[in-house]
């Protein structure tokens, strides 16, 4: 093998990589505990925590448990929490009746994690797939989704999470025009400061699985998503869908599943500008932790290079149940 000449050597990229404070001077995108956003998922009595099968070190909380991961969060510099609730079979119909009682679970974790933690932003969900009997985000006529009269029912729905504290209504049923119908009803009810995260990219996913297991509506889903939620095959759909959200209102896009879909997250941020976050699913968390598991991978630092991957196509939040294992990641490293 011949020796490189001297005109070769001009270019040697190696030289930024050689060590390891070089390699933090020059890099380009850097996680931050700020970048975080915890979901949480709460159940109704006094067992604070029960583990989810499906979701290995994920547990479903009493609201006294939620308030105490609250306290948690501040503690490692999260700086917002999503909440989604499991609501008790008894309390499901046809309607999703229950997302509308101001005392429901959902809002009795609001007001309990906001007043013991009000530095702690909350994200509330805004669907009905935890209330119904059929596990569907909308009303339903036949099998048919109702998209009018469902928004209907989500106006209502943010107004009362609004009510118990929620600092960002986040709607991820995937009807046309809910974004606009609860930022005109927040507004005309003075929750102008409310902010709405729209699931704008949301793809009816493979990866879904475990969160249904989660809130307790896999069992009850009759047929699939596919008439609401986004295909798969298309990635065009997506920046027309946040175009649509913005003109009526959102403050920021979502972009769900995750790694699955990080060119559409890199388009739709590139596209709007506006502030995106992606949602690292229940299917991404546990495939994770499957692999861990089976000793394929060492969760560390898949974990770090998964989170900093979404960084890197454009998100400016990563709603992720690693996020307590993240940030004390970086609180390791920031302290050593």
């Amino acid at each position: 093998m011949t020796n490189p000449s001297p005109l070769d050597l001009i270019h040697r990229p190696r030289r930024t990589r050689r060590t390891e404070w070089m390699r933090r001077l020059v890099r380009e995108n850097v996680l931050t505990t700020n970048d975080l956003i915890w979901p949480i998922f709460v159940q109704e009595g006094d067992v604070a925590r029960e583990p989810i099968a499906t979701m290995p070190g994920v547990d479903r909380l009493s609201i006294a448990a939620a308030v105490e991961a609250a306290r948690e969060a501040a503690a490692l510099g999260i700086p917002a929490m999503a909440i989604f609730p499991n609501t008790p079979p008894n309390l499901r119909d046809e309607r999703g009746s229950e997302a509308l009682n101001p005392d429901n679970l959902m809002c009795r974790a609001l007001r309990a994690i906001k007043a013991a933690v009000p530095e702690i932003g909350l994200v509330a969900d805004v669907a009905l797939d935890p209330y119904t009997s059929h596990g569907h985000d909308g009303l339903m006529d036949g099998d048919v989704i109702l998209n009018d009269e469902t928004v209907a029912v989500l106006v209502s729905q943010a107004l009362v999470q609004a009510r118990a504290g929620a600092d960002i209504i986040a709607p991820s049923d995937m009807m046309d025009g809910r974004v606009g119908a609860i930022r005109a009803a927040l507004d005309a009810e003075g929750f102008a400061d409310v902010s709405i995260m729209s699931y704008s990219a949301k793809y009816a996913s493979a990866y879904y699985g475990p969160f249904r297991d989660a809130v307790g509506s896999a069992a009850k889903l009759s047929g699939d998503k596919k008439t609401y939620q986004m295909d798969f095959s298309n990635a065009s759909e997506a920046l027309h869908e946040a175009e649509l959200d913005l003109a009526e209102g959102a403050d920021m896009l979502m972009v769900k599943p995750g790694l699955p879909y990080l060119d559409i997250l890199h388009r739709v941020k590139a596209h709007t500008g506006a502030p995106t976050f992606v949602y690292q699913v229940s299917g991404e968390y546990a495939m994770l932790q499957a692999a861990a598991s089976a000793g394929m991978i060492d969760l560390e630092k898949a974990m770090v290079e998964t989170l900093t991957a979404f960084k890197r196509a454009g998100a400016d939040g990563i709603l992720t149940y690693f996020a307590p294992a993240m940030a004390r990641y970086l609180n390791k490293i920031k302290n050593a």
